[in-house]
C-alpha cells in the first residue's frame, strides 16, 4: 500500500535506524530528467509522518547542490542522541567526486553544509556502502575497476581493498558483508562479481555465470548467512537473481526467476531473510523469498519503470521506491487500500507543460484519453506469511485438561564447524500444568476412600485433622451415618449419655435416702470444729466428759428414725367409705356409681392432680388423654411444654416453638422419640429455623441437622451460604462432604444415587472443571451426573 510520495527525480536515501523521527533524502539524480526540462541539483530532506493522512511528506530541508548524484546513503557515522538530526550523508557524484554532508546543517538551513569531498575516482560513482560493524569506513566504486575504502575519521587518503581486477571494468554495485566485518564484495556490469578480504587486501574468490548473459544490476550480501550473497541481472534474456554460496561457488544455489524482464535494483531486508525486493523493467515492484523463490508480495505501482528502491532501518515494513517518471513513493508491504493516483499523476506531467504545445505551435493540449481500467484492484492482498518482526519469538496456550502447549522459534548459536545453511526446526511442547497440588491430593484420598468403602476410617482421619471444633463436629455427624445405633450416637455426640443420665439420677435417689447419714457426718463435723483445742494444739479423746461422740450421735438418730417408722403401725385391714357432701363425698359417690369423668373433674377443681390422673387412668384412653390435656392446661412449669410433648407425641410444636439456643436439646428430643417417617422432615425444620436466623454460628450448626437428616441439597445450600466457597480448598472441603452423606443415605435409605439438586449439579460440574483443568480427567468424569440435564 502507498503511504506516501514525493515527486522529484532523485536518488535516495533514509535516516539510520537509530534516527527517530524518520526522514528520507533526496538528491537529484544524473542523467535524468525532470518533466520541466530542469539542469539544477539539490539535496532535500523530507520527515516520514505516517500520521498524516496525505500522501505528500513534509519537506524539513533543501540544499542547492552544483551535483548530480548517481548513489546516496546516510550512514550512522558520529551519531549522537537526542532530537537532532544526525549521521553523515555520502554521495557519489558525477565526475568521480564522493561527497559527505552534514545532516544536521541542512536541516537547521546553514550554508556550509559540506565536511569534505574528493574527486580521487575516475568516472561517476554508482556504488557506494558503509560498514555495519565499523561505521567511519565507506567503500565506493566507479570505473575502471576503481574501489576506494574511506575512513570518515581521516578522508583525505583512501585505501584499495588489492590490486585492480583486470580486464579493467565499471563497479555497479559494491556491498560490505554483513557478518563478517572484513569481507567486501563488488560486481559489474559484465556479470563477474568479486569477493575481497581486507585483512589479506586481496580477492578470495570470483563468482560469475557461465552463459555471460549476467549484467550485475544488484548485489546483496544475505542478513544472517555469511557465505551467501544474491545477485540481479538487468539483461532481458536474463531476468534473474542468482543466490550463491561462497562455499558451492561452481554454480549459483538457486535462482529466481519471477521477473519477466530485467531486474534493475534488488534490496534485502536486514530484519526478514526472507524478504527479498527486486524492481524491473517490467514495472514490477515483488517481495519474494530467496530461500524457496516464492513471490509474497507485490506491490502496486503504475507502469513506470523503478531504478531504485530501499528498506527503511528503522520501520522494517515501509520501503521507498525511486521511479523513472519522476516520483518516489513509499510503500507497506502490509497490504491495504490501493490509491487510484494515475490521473493525478498525469494531470501534474501535463501542468508542467502550462497545458500549451511545448514545441512553439501555441496550441492547447488536447486531453489525454486514458485507457479504462476494466478491473482496478481496490485492495491489494497482505503479504503471504508474516515477517519475522511480528512473528511471535515464542508462544504457550492452554488447552483443555491442563494441558499447556509452547513453542519457541529463536534459533541456536551456531556451533563451530555446523552448517549454517542447516534449517533449524522449531520445537513445540506439550506438558501438564498442576497448579492446585494440595486440592488434588485430598480429591485423591476421597476417590481411594470411595473406591475402598473405607468411609468409617475416612471421617476419623478428617477428624483427627480438624483444626476447628464445628468442623471435627461435622465430621463426626458423618461417621455415625456408618455405625450401628446411630440415633444413640448422635445423642453421645450432643452430651447425652444414658449411663451418665443413670449415675446422676441414683445420686440425686440416694442422697434423700441417706440424708441422715450425710447429716450424722456434718454433725461431726461441726463437733470437730467446735472443740476446744488443748494448749498442746491436740484434739480432745472422745471419753472427754461433757462432748458427744459421732457413734453417739449416729446411734440417737437411728433410733429416733425407728420409733418413728414403728408408730406407723402396721398396715390398717378396714378403712371408712364416706359419702358425705364435702369434695371426698361427691368423689366417692362418682366412684362407687362408675362415674370416672365425674371423679376426675372433681380431683382436678380439688387440685388433686395425681389423684385425678390414676383415676383417668381406670377410666380409660379416653378420658385419660382428657385428662392430660386439662393437667398441662392448667400447670405451669418449666418442663412443662416438654412433658405435653413427651405424651402427646407432638414433636413438631417443639422443633418450631423452642428457643433457637436451645437446639442442641431439641434435636436430642427428636433423636430419642420421632418416628422413622417423621424424623428426617423435623430435622430439616430444625436445620430450616437455625440456617434462617441471624445468627452466623447458629447458621453452621443447620449443617449438623441436615447430616442427621441425610437431605444432601439442604447441606449444599447452607454450606454455600455460610462458607466462602470461591477457592478450590474450599470446594473441596464441600465435595467431600456431600460425596460421604450420599454414600451413607444410599446404605440407609431407598433412594436414586444418581438424583441431584440443581445447586448441587452446578458444584459438581465446577469440582469436575477444576479437576480437568489439573489433568484428572478420568476423576473428573466420575463425579459428573449421570444426567446431562442436571
Amino acid at each position: 500500500m502507498k503511504l506516501k510520495e514525493v515527486d522529484r527525480t532523485a536518488m535516495q536515501a533514509w535516516s539510520p535506524a537509530q534516527q527517530h523521527p524518520i526522514y528520507l533524502a533526496t538528491g537529484t539524480s544524473a542523467q535524468q530528467l525532470d518533466a520541466t526540462f530542469s539542469t539544477s541539483a539539490s539535496l532535500e530532506i523530507f520527515e516520514l509522518d505516517l500520521a498524516d493522512p496525505s500522501l505528500d511528506m513534509k519537506s524539513c530541508a533543501t540544499f542547492s547542490s552544483s551535483h548530480r548524484y548517481h548513489k546516496l546513503i546516510w550512514g550512522p557515522h558520529s551519531m549522537s542522541s537526542g532530537d537532532r538530526v544526525s549521521g553523515v550523508l555520502i554521495a557519489g557524484g558525477e565526475n568521480g567526486n564522493v561527497i559527505l554532508y552534514d545532516s544536521a546543517k541542512i536541516i537547521d538551513g546553514e550554508a556550509e553544509v559540506i565536511i569534505a569531498q574528493k574527486d580521487k575516482h575516475t568516472g561517476p560513482v554508482r556504488a557506494l556502502d558503509v560498514n555495519m560493524f565499523q561505521t567511519n569506513l565507506v567503500a565506493s566504486g566507479a570505473n575502471e575497476s576503481e574501489i576506494y575504502i574511506w575512513d570518515l575519521n581521516n578522508f583525505a587518503t583512501p585505501m584499495t581493498p588489492g590490486v585492480k581486477t583486470q580486464p579493467l571494468e565499471d563497479i555497479s554495485c559494491i556491498a560490505w558483508n554483513r557478518q563478517v566485518q572484513h569481507i567486501l564484495a563488488s560486481a559489474s556490469p559484465s556479470g563477474r562479481a568479486t569477493v575481497w578480504d581486507l585483512r589479506k587486501n586481496e580477492p578470495i574468490i570470483k563468482v560469475s555465470d557461465h552463459n555471460n548473459r549476467m549484467h550485475c544490476s544488484g548485489l546483496a550480501w544475505h542478513p544472517e548467512v555469511a557465505t551467501q550473497m544474491v545477485l540481479a541481472s538487468e539483461d532481458d534474456r536474463l531476468p534473474v537473481i542468482q543466490m550463491w554460496d561462497l562455499r558451492f561457488a561452481s554454480s549459483p544455489l538457486r535462482v529466481l526467476e519471477s521477473h519477466t524482464r530485467g531486474i534493475l535494483a534488488i534490496a534485502w531486508s536486514m530484519a526478514d531473510p526472507e524478504l527479498l525486493l527486486s524492481c524491473g523493467k517490467d514495472a514490477k515492484i515483488l517481495c519474494s523469498n530467496p530461500n524457496t523463490g516464492e513471490v509474497l508480495y507485490e506491490l502496486p505501482t503504475n507502469t513506470q519503470w523503478c531504478f531504485d528502491i530501499q528498506w527503511c532501518p528503522r520501520n522494517p515494513a515501509v520501503l521507498s521506491a525511486a521511479s523513472f517518471d519522476g516520483r518516489i513513493s513509499v510503500y507497506s508491504i502490509m497490504g491495504g487500500s490501493a490509491d487510484g493516483l494515475r490521473q493525478k499523476q498525469v494531470d501534474q506531467l501535463s501542468s508542467s507543460f502550462g497545458n500549451l504545445d511545448p514545441f512553439g505551435t501555441g496550441q492547447p493540449l488536447p486531453p489525454l484519453q486514458l485507457p479504462q481500467q476494466t478491473a482496478p484492484q481496490s485492495v491489494v492482498m497482505p503479504l503471504k506469511k508474516p515477517p519475522k518482526w511480528i512473528r511471535r519469538p515464542m508462544g504457550a496456550s492452554f488447552s483443555f485438561g491442563g494441558k499447556l502447549v509452547t513453542f519457541e522459534n529463536s534459533k541456536p548459536p551456531q556451533q563451530p564447524g555446523m552448517e549454517q545453511q542447516q534449517q533449524q526446526h522449531p520445537h513445540v511442547y506439550v506438558s501438564q500444568v498442576v497448579t492446585e497440588k494440595e486440592f488434588l491430593a485430598r480429591s485423591n484420598q476421597l476417590q481411594e476412600a470411595v473406591q475402598s468403602q473405607g468411609f468409617v476410617s475416612y471421617c476419623q482421619k478428617k477428624m483427627d485433622m480438624a483444626l476447628a471444633d464445628f468442623e471435627r463436629n461435622v465430621w463426626a455427624f458423618l461417621k455415625v451415618n456408618f455405625e450401628e445405633d446411630s440415633r444413640v450416637r448422635y445423642l453421645e455426640l450432643l452430651g447425652y449419655r444414658k449411663d451418665d443420665l443413670k449415675k446422676k439420677v441414683n445420686i440425686t435417689l440416694q442422697c434423700k435416702v441417706f440424708l441422715p447419714i450425710l447429716l450424722v457426718d456434718v454433725y461431726g463435723i461441726f463437733s470437730l470444729l467446735k472443740a476446744p483445742a488443748e494448749s498442746d494444739g491436740s484434739v480432745p479423746n472422745e471419753g472427754d466428759e461433757g462432748q458427744t461422740t459421732e457413734e453417739e450421735f449416729l446411734g440417737e438418730t437411728l433410733k429416733d428414725h425407728k420409733k418413728e417408722t414403728e408408730d406407723l403401725g402396721p398396715a390398717k385391714t378396714t378403712f371408712n367409705i364416706s359419702v358425705s357432701g364435702d369434695v371426698d363425698g361427691l368423689i366417692t359417690q362418682a366412684l362407687l356409681t362408675g362415674n370416672f369423668e365425674s371423679a376426675v373433674d372433681l380431683c382436678l377443681h380439688d387440685n388433686r392432680m395425681a389423684d385425678a390422673i390414676i383415676l383417668a387412668i381406670a377410666g380409660g384412653q379416653e378420658l385419660l388423654s382428657r385428662t392430660q390435656e386439662k393437667y398441662f392446661a392448667k400447670m405451669r412449669s418449666k418442663i412443662t411444654r416438654l412433658i405435653t410433648a413427651v405424651v402427646t407425641k407432638n414433636w413438631k410444636e417443639i422443633v418450631q416453638s423452642c428457643d433457637l439456643q436451645n437446639w442442641r436439646e431439641a434435636l436430642a428430643a427428636v433423636l430419642t422419640y420421632a418416628r422413622p417417617d417423621e424424623f428426617t422432615a423435623l430435622c430439616d425444620l430444625l436445620g430450616s429455623r437455625l440456617e434462617n436466623e441471624g445468627d452466623s454460628v447458629l447458621q453452621t450448626q443447620a449443617c449438623l441437622c441436615y447430616i442427621c437428616a441425610g437431605n444432601v441439597d439442604k447441606l449444599v445450600a447452607c454450606w454455600t451460604k455460610v462458607q466462602d466457597g470461591n477457592s478450590p480448598l474450599s470446594l473441596q472441603d464441600l465435595i467431600e462432604k456431600v460425596v460421604i452423606l450420599r454414600k451413607a443415605v444410599q446404605l440407609t435409605q431407598a433412594v436414586d444415587p444418581n438424583a441431584m439438586g440443581a445447586l448441587l449439579a452446578e458444584k459438581m460440574s465446577q469440582y469436575a472443571n477444576l479437576l480437568a483443568a489439573q489433568g484428572s480427567l478420568a476423576a473428573a468424569l466420575s463425579f459428573l451426573p449421570a444426567n446431562t440435564n442436571q
